[in-house]
């Protein structure tokens, strides 16, 4: 059985508020919930006309009171904005008001420009310089394992309780898994941002892990961009909005993402064409059939234990039907991971 998850960047289609996307990723959750997907993690960005959650601690917090089994996580905390222990303590909350079902996810990128990255820092934004302490303290501070000499050794870390998040390393690189193997954490590689050579990142993540009082088996992820559509036709006409979206990223356009409309309305000249060409690897979309097909296939070239499903859509009303024919193919149950 494969473990399928959901990855949710909240994101703001055009013609829709952001109140609009708050509540689609509340009844996503619901439906993901129901569906037995494993878990649902909320992305962190600032600055973004696109997607809007800047503090998925403050949404797992609801997302707790409104789902029954479903793990909740950060899919993550953008780490080097922020002092450890104090994220430490957030998630602790949440593990406290939800035992047994939270993740840490974390990552060192600045989740928007870096204009806003230091306005969100203070101007004290270090670049991910010193993340690989970062993630190190956060690990001591949940298991009580900091050296003698640290600032934080024998504070007390509230709430106090018995059980811990899930710690995650989220990554698109050498740096993140090789960073996880080291510390002996679970790792979740972002096809979605890279689509090559993460068989090989993957690989030398399982050769290198070395066990931890985290977990003593490697643990990895592999977090896909996905549209599951009913129709060939209604996933190519997906796929334009997405090609639209792709080609202002390129751009450095700061703009919601586009409706199914505006995907299959656009034409593009050649300069435009190369860009979508070239992003084309970091998606997977059409049919039921196409889509697990090749979802099976990154799967067995990463050996993942889960899959994490990101879906932006031109439509809320897809995105909700994609997951959902996810779930009748895969038919993700409710065993959620211990290791």
């Amino acid at each position: 059985m494969t473990r399928l998850s959901v990855l949710d960047q909240t994101p703001v289609i055009d013609g829709h508020t952001v109140a609009d996307a708050i509540a689609a990723t509340v009844e996503l959750a619901q439906l993901a919930d129901d569906l037995g997907y494993t878990r649902y993690w909320c992305a962190e960005h600032h600055g973004l006309r696109g997607v809007s959650n800047p503090c998925p601690e403050v949404m797992l917090a609801h997302l707790g009171s409104v789902t029954k089994h479903i793990r909740l996580g950060s899919g993550g905390v953008m780490l080097p904005y922020y002092s450890p222990f104090k994220v430490a303590e957030q998630f602790m909350m949440l593990e406290a008001l939800f035992p047994n079902r939270i993740d840490l996810g974390v990552g060192r990128a600045p989740g928007g420009d870096m204009r806003t990255a230091q306005a969100v820092a203070a101007g004290a934004y270090n670049r991910g310089d010193i993340f690989p302490q970062q993630v190190a303290d956060l690990l001591g501070l949940m298991h009580g394992t900091l050296p003698d000499d640290h600032l934080a050794h024998g504070a007390l870390l509230q709430p106090q309780v018995d059980t811990r998040p899930q710690l995650w390393m989220l990554g698109s690189s050498e740096f993140g898994g090789l960073l996880a193997a080291q510390l002996g954490i679970r790792f979740a590689f972002a096809h979605f941002i890279n689509a090559h050579f993460g068989h090989q990142v993957a690989q030398a993540y399982r050769e290198r892990f070395k066990a931890s009082q985290e977990t003593q088996q490697p643990y990895l992820a592999a977090a896909v961009f996905v549209i599951c559509a009913d129709t060939e036709q209604e996933a190519a006409d997906l796929e334009k909005a997405v090609d639209l979206r792709r080609v202002q990223m390129a751009y450095g356009l700061n703009e919601p993402i586009p409706t199914i409309a505006q995907g299959v309305a656009q034409e593009y000249g050649e300069r435009e064409r190369l860009v979508i060409d070239r992003e084309k690897p970091r998606s997977i979309i059409g049919t039921p059939e196409k889509v697990t097909a090749r979802m099976r296939d990154l799967q067995a070239e990463f050996q993942a234990d889960e899959l994490i499903v990101l879906t932006v859509a031109g439509s809320y009303r897809a995105r909700l039907r994609s997951y959902e024919l996810l779930a009748d193919a895969f038919q993700p149950g409710s065993e959620t991971p211990t290791s």
